[in-house]
């Protein structure tokens, strides 16, 4: 259904993307993960038409988006980070708003209100001012516009950040019952709403696509990566494990009078035989010894070492980018503009 060819987006010498390529099929639920800086909102952007690659094309079902934006905006609903929304209207206002942004006849915005509020579950603060509801109903109402005009396709950047544990939980659910009728591409940092939620993965590091597959066949490909926990007493415990080949990284703690030693390991090997024949040989008393697959969190940071958005060109872009939503106009440097477009 969307497909990127090698497209590539730069702020002046900034190369925010760099021949990103990557397909989305019809009803997936696509998890977006990158560092702060990577390029995710940038490419986000470009998916919704609201900037245009320098090079390179994204096409929805074979057809530029170029060709027709206005007819391939129409099939995107966008909530972006920072969610477009005005406290002084109440969200049945906000709703009306949108609608009538999107050029919606009263006869159809009427049905079509409806029926977002009740996927969003927003009928409890339908009346209420914007400004007194909750960040996680706030998102609700962010949502409901972005579905309004029943779009093919919901792009979703950060639509948990800021919410607590259990309005990460409820919005989460959300993304789920969405994704049933609709292609989904979420973006996230937070690792379980994306084991949770999506059929499949796009990482992208420092703008290009550095993994692309289910959570099943990253995890799998991040078997380089192996943690060992360890905890004895005895002399010499933590020099020793730390010097155990393929190990790249340890923490040590003091435990009760023992040492524990977190260890990642990167190679094929496994290190639990070698360390049992040490604790052995050099007489510690072994409190624990287990080995952990690598987590999904562990794989993503593989991937991604050295991309923090810190001062790097990534984050330069996507602050160039995040400007031009605020030079629109629109609340919190949203995209009430955009859905005009």
């Amino acid at each position: 259904m969307i497909s990127v060819a090698g497209v590539t987006k730069r702020y002046g010498p900034i190369v925010a993307v760099d021949d990103a390529s990557f397909e989305v099929n019809r009803g997936e639920v696509v998890g977006f993960l990158g560092p702060n800086g990577a390029g995710k909102t940038t490419t986000m952007r470009m998916l919704t038409g609201t900037l245009q690659p320098d090079e390179g094309t994204i096409l929805f079902d074979g057809a530029p988006i170029a060709d027709h934006l206005t007819e391939a905006k129409s099939r995107v609903g966008y909530l972006p980070e920072a969610n477009p929304l005005y406290d002084d209207m109440l969200v049945c206002e906000f709703l009306e708003y949108v609608a009538r942004l999107r050029g919606m006849e009263p006869g159809a915005a009427r049905p079509a209100i409806s029926d977002a509020v009740d996927e969003t579950g927003l009928a409890e603060v339908f009346f209420r001012p914007i400004g007194e509801i909750s960040k996680g109903y706030r998102q609700r109402t962010g949502m409901a516009g972005a579905i309004l005009h029943q779009p093919e396709i919901l792009v979703l950047d950060e639509p948990t950040e800021g919410l607590d544990p259990n309005q990460r939980v409820e919005i989460r659910k959300l993304v789920n019952s969405l994704g049933s009728e609709r292609t989904v591409i979420l973006s996230t940092h937070v690792m379980q709403e994306v084991e949770a939620t999506c059929d499949r993965l796009l990482i992208i590091s420092k703008g290009s696509i550095a993994a692309d597959g289910t959570v099943a066949e990253l995890m799998d490909a991040g078997r380089g990566i192996s943690r060992y926990t360890v905890e004895a007493a005895g002399d010499g415990v933590a020099e020793a494990l730390c010097g155990l080949p393929g190990v790249a990284d340890h923490v040590v703690t003091a435990v009760n009078g023992r040492v524990r030693v977190s260890l990642e390991a990167t190679g094929d090997g496994e290190l639990r035989p070698e360390i049992f024949r040490m604790a052995t040989e050099r007489g510690w008393v072994l409190w624990e010894l287990r080995r952990e697959r690598a987590t999904l969190e562990q794989v993503f940071r593989e991937l991604t070492t050295d991309d923090s958005g810190a001062g790097g060109g990534g984050s330069a872009a996507d602050d160039v980018a995040a400007g031009g939503d605020s030079a629109a106009g629109a609340p919190d440097g949203g995209a009430a503009g955009e859905v005009a477009e």
